[in-house]
């Protein structure tokens, strides 16, 4: 419902300050494409795709532009050999993890777009590591975006938007926040399921993963800056951050 209502998360992503010059393209890490291997999505129109049910109609008529890329992807795919990344023509788009936040930050939609899916079989470590290997994209004037939550489970759910949240929801979000300052990744990648709070935050991984690829392409001398912190849903963390 972000996508298409105003509240004060959607209005810090229109308010972000972004980069001087813009992307040449964006790879986004949406938490809602999983698959058997790592697949990049090649196709230079990419279909825009609701992958939900239940909402309101408004929600399944918006529709992202955006261009896609085919030569970018198959020159990632090409660049990282050992990842044996796969390249999608025709299964995939761009999902609402993607244009529900590109449709606030970029609305002109006019930058091309790619996704790269959440691979089912690698370990946390692995994510973390292919985020490091595409780090050199950002050199190439290639932005990298995940889209997910640190905290995000539905079991949980408190259907009033600005529900109190859960006391572990604020212990997991603050406990990863003081990471991120002190730019200490490794427990972030080694540890989140330790604690109970860290548990019922990440009940599946697939929203706390995109998290991984940002910090892994992330560089020592980047500055770390939040476009928001604060909760939906009482189960949620809306927190976003950019380095730069």
């Amino acid at each position: 419902m972000n996508a298409i209502n105003e509240n004060d998360y959607t209005r810090a992503l229109k308010g972000w300050k972004k980069p001087e010059l813009p992307p040449k393209a964006i790879l986004v890490i949406s938490a809602h494409w999983e698959t058997e291997g790592t697949w990049i999505t090649g196709m230079d129109h990419p279909q825009t795709i609701h992958d939900f049910f239940g909402f309101p109609k408004a929600l399944f008529e918006v529709q992202c532009p955006a261009p896609g890329d085919g030569k970018l992807a198959q020159k990632i795919a090409t660049d990282l050999p050992d990842q044996n990344i796969q390249v999608d023509q025709e299964a995939w788009g761009l999902d609402h993890g993607t244009w529900a936040v590109l449709c606030h930050i970029y609305p002109e939609a006019n930058i091309p777009v790619l996704q790269l899916s959440l691979d089912k079989k690698k370990s946390l470590k692995e994510h973390y590591e292919l985020g490091r290997q595409l780090n050199y994209l950002r050199d190439e004037g290639v932005m990298i975006l995940g889209s997910g939550n640190i905290v995000h489970n539905l079991r949980a759910i408190d259907w009033n938007l600005n529900a109190k949240p859960h006391h572990w929801n604020v212990e997991f979000d603050e406990w990863v926040a003081k990471h991120l300052e002190d730019k200490n990744f490794q427990p972030l990648v080694e540890s989140p399921l330790k604690s109970e709070a860290g548990r019922l935050s990440i009940p599946t991984l697939e929203h706390y993963l995109p998290l991984l690829y940002v910090i892994g392409a992330a560089d020592p001398r980047d500055s770390l800056d939040y476009l928001f912190e604060g909760y939906q849903n009482a189960s949620m963390s809306m927190r976003c951050l950019s380095f730069g």
